[in-house]
């Protein structure tokens, strides 16, 4: 059996994925390395050096395919004030790695029949789904594998589904539960362990200044960071906030 890493929603947060000290035989990351935050490229290659398995995120796709955010409150705002950082600094190599992902993986790794995607096996990168067994069984029909590893929604998930096991490890850089720690998960030996790092909040609102992020992004930016996504910190409906 294997020690598995899985991450999921880094969201350029190198402060926090930066803090995660585990040592692992493999790495799985469910898809949103980049956007909301502005230190994409050490995000990028450090999954690019150490995960095994890899999908795309919505966000990973918007940064690459150069989609402009869409004008709301909340996250959304938040996007338009930091994608355009990402299209100044990341190098056409960084943008076609995103470009190129996967939007869905199936493995196999110490023995486990793992699927991958970032949002859900109906729609990968945009459909939001927490614990709801039901929805879930009616998405996985069809599909036999022991673990359904997701993201997306940035809250910490596990579901037994009998057969398999849906997790969602939280986000390492943007958690949304409440907990301003950052998010991950620990499979060994078929012992699923989620787990919280904390990490320098500061260091992170610090890289949005020196690349000219508005005031206000930064301070929305730190509030969310800060209270753990509570939804006090932002306004908007959950839709508005994928």
């Amino acid at each position: 059996m294997a020690r598995i890493l899985v991450v999921a929603d880094i969201h350029s947060n190198w402060s926090a994925l930066s803090a995660i000290r585990e040592e692992f035989d493999a790495c799985i990351c469910a898809g949103d390395i980049v956007d909301y935050l502005t230190n994409p490229i050490p995000c990028i290659e450090w999954v690019r050096q150490h995960a095994d398995v890899v999908v795309r995120g919505n966000h990973d796709h918007a940064v690459a395919q150069r989609v402009a955010a869409r004008n709301g409150p909340g996250f959304r705002a938040l996007a338009a004030a930091t994608r355009p950082v990402h299209w100044d600094i990341l190098r056409p190599s960084q943008m076609k790695y995103l470009a190129r992902l996967p939007v869905m993986q199936q493995v196999e790794i110490g023995g486990l029949k793992i699927l991958v995607v970032h949002g859900t096996p109906r729609d990968p990168m945009d459909e939001y789904l927490g614990p709801d067994k039901e929805a879930w069984k009616n998405r996985l029909e069809g599909i036999d594998v022991d673990l359904v590893l997701v993201g997306h929604t940035h809250r910490p998930m596990y579901l037994d589904l009998g057969r398999t096991q849906v997790i969602n490890p939280g986000s390492v850089g943007q958690p949304r539960d409440g907990d301003p720690r950052a998010a991950y998960v620990i499979i060994d030996h078929s012992e699923v362990m989620f787990k919280r790092v904390s990490y320098n909040i500061e260091e992170t609102i610090k890289n949005m200044r020196v690349n000219g992020v508005e005031r206000w992004a930064i301070e929305l930016t730190e509030q969310i960071l800060q209270s753990g996504g509570h939804p006090d910190s932002f306004n908007g409906t959950e839709a508005e906030l994928t």
